[in-house]
């Protein structure tokens, strides 16, 4: 039992020795507080400084100024070393002893890296303990000062028109706010009279002064003021209101390229979960362009990490990476252009494509109506969202990248189609009688209709007159096979190329025509054909360049590009053309109210049934025109608008289209 206790004791005395060894050995407690620190164990840290230290900052104090620094900076990849040559003995000065160290961190900044030293103090009970301070986090850092990180934004890029015209640009605008601890003692009048300035309700004040950042002496934005408008005096006279100029993102265009340009928004909770590299506040394209060269025009933003004295000045900087500024980015688009075409809608639903025949960049690309893109940067009102969006209209609905049946603008495909395969002889002339046609009676109560009583048609006479009949009649002649194999050469069922998503056009629904009425049907633009408005310029752009469908540009590249080389003989190019001419200069063409003295107007008229059948006379009716000014003429141009049943079908739609044509003379 003795011996037993003799072993006992020997244990605790040997533990004993363990013990004091480690708390007397400082460069142990040196490197544990190393590897506390480089782990982020800011409470084991904590727990090693001095009593001293420990009377000045609080553990949660101690533990908060680390991690609110590390997280503001965002540190990663911390490394903390000692910095000493380790075969070097550092040796104790009586009860002080000083280690070098070296940090070295990425940081959202860049990264930072320095060295330093700590002292470690050995207490009443031979403990080592460090005497930390300030200058531990960083040597610079002093009793007061504050770590900061500002956010250096860089420019969005803009959007510029052929010939530089801005139409998505940054601009200096008057930003209306509050400053919620100079209200008046409730606010109630400032923000009645507020928010009848600036057209909103009080419930949109208060939503903003609600946010959780908010605090009595911030700015608070309200609204951002519309262009052009600079008197600010009436907002800044009521108590607790006042403005400061921004740089916003501007839509000089408006309404007029609200499709083409989209907007900008500041990003959501939901995009940025999904999103890297964007942080809440960030700007973001939300449609348009801005949306599809979002990565190209937002550039990259930099940051600046420095420490700021007690008065907030700056006291040195510790990482700072400049921004990347967007990429400005040239379009092919004529912005003056732009706006003529839209403004001959006149707030009719519709669509416009305009593209220049001989290179194949759009200069415009309209949907009507639309939305003034500006209020969704400057300020959007309830009541503004509410009417937009209950609008019949559909002011949201980019009808440039819809699709549509062409109705008989899509006739030049068919009389390609003959051409080529020898079915269409320009001088062939077909006896039809009557306005009406059937092929037998396997076609039931189903028949081909014409506008124009002609018993002797030619293929001139069937472009003139647009005469379904001699068109449903040829493809019939050419088989259902040849047909859709020939037309399908123009590019159906395959994306346009181009920036904006465009849906393949398709003409039919399962890839095959089943039955003669269907065919006949198609060859005049009906049936199951659906076609975008871009889809529809591109092919009529063989008839200007000898066979050649082009490639659309919508981004200055300065070449022109084909993307579907010899679609079709020089011949049957020029000789289409030459007949959609004629439709324009013939008295009795379709599409003569289209033609201006000293000028070669070409093109086609149409119109498509969207809806009931031969039967039903209250489908609606899309009215169509393509046209194009032979010669020189950068200008090929698509028109369509909606509903044109009993406004003057198709030629409601041409006076639109001379109207563009007479103005780029």
């Amino acid at each position: 039992m003795k011996g037993y206790r003799i072993v006992i004791l020997i244990v605790l005395a040997l533990m004993a020795i363990v013990g004091c060894s480690k708390k007397d050995d400082p460069p142990e407690v040196f490197s544990d507080y190393l590897s506390n620190w480089e782990n982020g164990d800011f409470h084991a840290m904590y727990e090693q400084l001095s009593e001293e230290v420990k009377s000045k900052i609080t553990e949660e104090t101690f533990t908060e100024r680390y991690e609110n620094i590390y997280d503001g900076i965002e540190a990663e990849n911390l490394q903390v070393t000692p910095a000493a040559d380790q075969n070097e003995k550092i040796e104790p000065k009586g009860d002080f002893i000083t280690f070098p160290y070296s940090v070295k961190m990425d940081t959202v900044a860049g990264q930072i890296e320095y060295s330093h030293r700590v002292t470690l103090e050995k207490d009443g009970e031979n403990n080592w303990l460090v005497k930390w301070n300030t200058s531990q986090i960083f040597p610079q850092l002093s009793t007061g000062d504050k770590v900061k990180v500002k956010t250096l934004e860089a420019e969005r890029g803009e959007l510029k028109d052929k010939n530089g015209t801005g139409i998505a640009i940054n601009e200096e605008a008057n930003v209306i706010g509050v400053i919620p601890g100079e209200l008046e003692e409730d606010g109630k009048q400032s923000k009645e009279k507020l928010a009848e300035l600036l057209g909103i309700s009080i419930k949109e004040i208060d939503n903003a002064l609600e946010a959780s950042w908010v605090t009595p002496e911030v700015f608070v934005p309200i609204k951002t003021l519309p262009m052009g408008e600079d008197d600010i005096e009436a907002y800044i006279e009521l108590p607790g209101v006042s403005s400061r100029v921004e740089m916003v993102r501007t839509y000089p265009l408006g309404d007029s390229a609200a499709h083409l340009t989209g907007y900008v928004r500041e990003i959501s909770a939901e995009q940025l979960e999904d999103l890297e590299g964007y942080t809440t506040g960030d700007v973001i394209g939300n449609a348009g362009l801005e949306q599809i060269f979002e990565e190209r025009l937002r550039g990259k933003n930099g940051s600046h990490i420095y420490i700021a004295n007690s008065s907030g000045d700056l006291k040195e900087t510790l990482a700072k990476t400049d921004p990347v500024e967007g990429e400005d980015i040239q379009l092919t688009v004529d912005a003056e252009l732009q706006q003529e075409v839209y403004r001959q809608f006149e707030g009719d639903a519709g669509t416009s494509v305009a593209l220049d025949p001989h290179t194949g960049e759009v200069l415009s690309l309209v949907s009507s109506p639309a939305y003034d893109p500006n209020a969704f940067v400057r300020g959007l009102s309830d009541e503004k969202w509410q009417e937009w969006s209950e609008d019949p209209d559909e002011p949201f609905l980019n009808r440039f990248t819809s699709r549509y049946a062409p109705g008989s603008v899509f006739k030049t495909i068919t009389a390609s189609i003959g051409l080529e395969t020898g079915v269409t002889n320009p001088e062939k002339v077909r006896q039809i009688n009557g306005l009406h046609w059937t092929k037998d009676d396997s076609w039931g109560n189903y028949y081909v209709t014409r506008v124009h009583d002609k018993a002797e048609v030619n293929l001139r006479d069937a472009f003139v007159h647009s005469d379904n009949i001699y068109f449903a009649q040829e493809a019939i002649e050419m088989g259902k096979e040849t047909f859709l194999k020939e037309a399908a050469a123009f590019g159906f069922d395959e994306e346009v190329p181009f920036p904006f998503t465009i849906p393949a056009s398709n003409l039919t629904n399962n890839g095959k025509i089943d039955s003669e009425v269907q065919l006949a049907d198609t060859a005049y633009g009906q049936g199951q054909i659906m076609m975008s408005p871009l889809h529809l310029a591109l092919t009529y752009t063989p008839y200007l360049n000898e066979g050649d469908l082009l490639y659309p540009s919508l981004v200055e590249e300065g070449e022109m590009k084909t993307w579907k080389e010899k679609v079709i003989s020089k011949e049957t190019a020029n000789l289409v053309k030459e007949n959609l001419i004629q439709v324009v200069e013939s008295p009795e063409g379709t599409a003569h109210s289209a033609y201006m003295p000293g000028a070669v107007i070409g093109g086609k008229s149409g119109t498509a049934e969207i809806k009931g059948s031969k039967e039903d006379d209250n489908g609606n009716e899309n009215g169509w025109f393509v046209g194009f000014e032979e010669g020189n003429s950068e200008l090929l141009l698509v028109m369509m608008v909606e509903d044109v049943k009993n406004r003057g079908g198709s030629g409601y739609v041409i006076s639109k289209a001379r109207n563009v044509f007479e103005y780029t003379q």
